[in-house]
């Protein structure tokens, strides 16, 4: 009897057990921490890692869409009046970016590459074929009018030559010539005076079966949050263009991967060659992607805001001083020249009036907004869009008669779509390591429910004990009569 009586003693004091270091493991999170830690020792930039071959050659199905915007009344605009657009597309291609050229340096702590990227029409997807015809401000010939229009004489020489070829503010241009380039009349005959200077425009041109240059990445292997962080751009750890040492930082990964274990307080940093500049993202929403949890991260409008409403971009005002206005990135210093100012598509986020200057402009965050969303266990991206607007500032040329009684204004060309979803494998595999992380990180309360259902039956057995029954001489009373 007294050895049953301490078996069931026993199986309480289990019970009790169980329940704290449960709970204790609860409180101290060590079964997270467990997942994380593995998971950081796993995602480095390494031969042989899953991470490095998914960073390698993207399993993403990438796709790029142009739209253009067609202007329907040219001769209005040159009179004055309002520029009317009409917005036309999407014309799309798949992209291939895959990493190349990679040699891992300074004990596998970093590694070096190039990431070329080929893009590869798709009709079934577009508007139409790229032999479509596209109405929009003259490029070439608006950096060249810009470029000289202090001079006096060189201005009304290259006038009287657009006059006699019949070059104009506005041109009519294929989507393929628009994109991949064509040979400028313009520029042609600027080329006998200026023998470096290429007689081909093209938005994209060069771009396609190229690459943007050799980066330094960092692998990961010393520190989990360094992860494909970029080290140096073409040999250089700092940017050149802008007025401010904090505008010309090189941060963060080129935006196809992120480092492991993300929370909702991270600042996500990128660096976009297209834009010539670093730009950070922040938490937005949770989202769900093929079943798979992910927090969405957007550039907050801080970004490309106005001196005057985040004074940290001055630096991006060029030349110093010259602001154009929240939402706006003046890239001409990039781009040789060229009056090229970079926005989100409609000015989404940019001041009223650059969208209010063009008819037909309708911003809209689901549309128009950049978003990454990104598994935060792994850094994995589950999907992505990066929707950027190449404009052109238009003005008044007093010396070319071409640009007439033209506003002063950001003309919208065109803008991209490049989105990103993973695919079928990815998620699968993904979804497995979810799966591993659930059960890993609820053992504590496994544990818990198992004291709980232990400490039950302990209840059961000290209520179906069975009193022992009194002897005749327990039962005698104490004194008698």
């Amino acid at each position: 009897m007294v050895l049953k009586s301490c078996c069931v003693y026993s199986v309480g004091v289990v019970s009790v057990l169980m329940l704290i270091l449960g709970i204790s493991l609860v409180l101290t999170s060590v079964f997270p921490h467990l997942v994380q830690s593995m998971v950081k020792k796993q995602v480095v930039l390494k031969n042989g890692t899953d991470a490095f071959e998914a960073w390698k050659d993207p399993p993403a199905h990438i796709y790029m869409q142009f739209y253009f915007f067609n202007l329907t009344n040219p001769q209005e605009v040159l009179d004055g009046e309002r520029p009317a657009v009409v917005e036309i597309g999407p014309y799309t291609y798949r992209e291939y970016r895959p990493m190349e050229q990679i040699d891992f340096q300074d004990n596998g702590t970093k590694v070096t590459a190039v990431n070329s990227k080929t893009y590869i029409f798709q009709h079934n997807m577009s508007r139409g074929p790229e032999s479509d015809l596209i109405r929009t401000v003259n490029i070439p010939a608006m950096t060249v009018m810009e470029r000289f229009k202090d001079n006096s004489l060189e201005a009304n020489l290259i006038s009287a030559y657009m006059r006699g070829t019949g070059e104009g503010l506005f041109t009519t241009r294929t989507v393929g010539e628009l994109l991949w380039g064509y040979e400028d009349g313009l520029l042609k005959a600027l080329k006998v005076l200026r023998p470096d200077l290429d007689d081909v425009f093209g938005l994209f041109y060069k771009n396609n079966a190229s690459n943007d240059g050799e980066y330094v990445f960092f692998t990961g292997q010393q520190n989990s949050r360094d992860f494909s962080r970029v080290d140096t751009w073409k040999g250089e750890s700092s940017l050149n263009w802008w007025t401010s040492d904090e505008c010309n930082m090189i941060n963060g990964t080129i935006g196809t991967s992120f480092h492991p274990v993300i929370t909702k307080n991270d600042m996500l940093y990128i660096f976009s060659s297209d834009l010539c500049r670093s730009l950070y993202t922040v938490y937005e929403e949770d989202v769900t992607v093929k079943g798979i949890t992910g927090y969405r991260f957007v550039p907050p409008s801080s970004v490309f805001a106005n001196l005057t409403v985040n004074p940290d971009n001055a630096g991006f005002c060029v030349p110093a001083g010259n602001c154009l206005g929240s939402g706006l990135l003046n890239v001409s210093v990039c781009k040789e020249g060229a009056p090229i100012i970079m926005s989100s598509p409609h000015f989404y986020q940019a001041d009223e009036k650059f969208a209010q200057d063009i008819f037909g402009m309708t911003p809209n965050k689901e549309e128009h907004q950049t978003a990454i969303d990104i598994n935060p266990l792994t850094g994995v991206v589950l999907q992505a869009a990066k929707r950027l607007q190449i404009n052109v500032y238009v003005e008044q040329i007093p010396n070319f008669s071409q640009t007439g009684n033209v506003r002063t204004v950001v003309f919208p060309v065109a803008y991209l779509n490049e989105s990103a979803t993973i695919d079928d494998a990815a998620a699968k595999k993904l979804k497995g390591i979810g799966v591993q992380q659930n059960v890993v990180e609820n053992i504590p309360f496994m544990l818990i429910g198992l004291a709980i259902i232990v400490g039950g039956i302990f209840m059961l057995l000290v209520c179906q004990q069975k009193v022992p029954e009194s002897t005749t001489a327990e039962r005698q009373p104490l004194l008698s009569s």
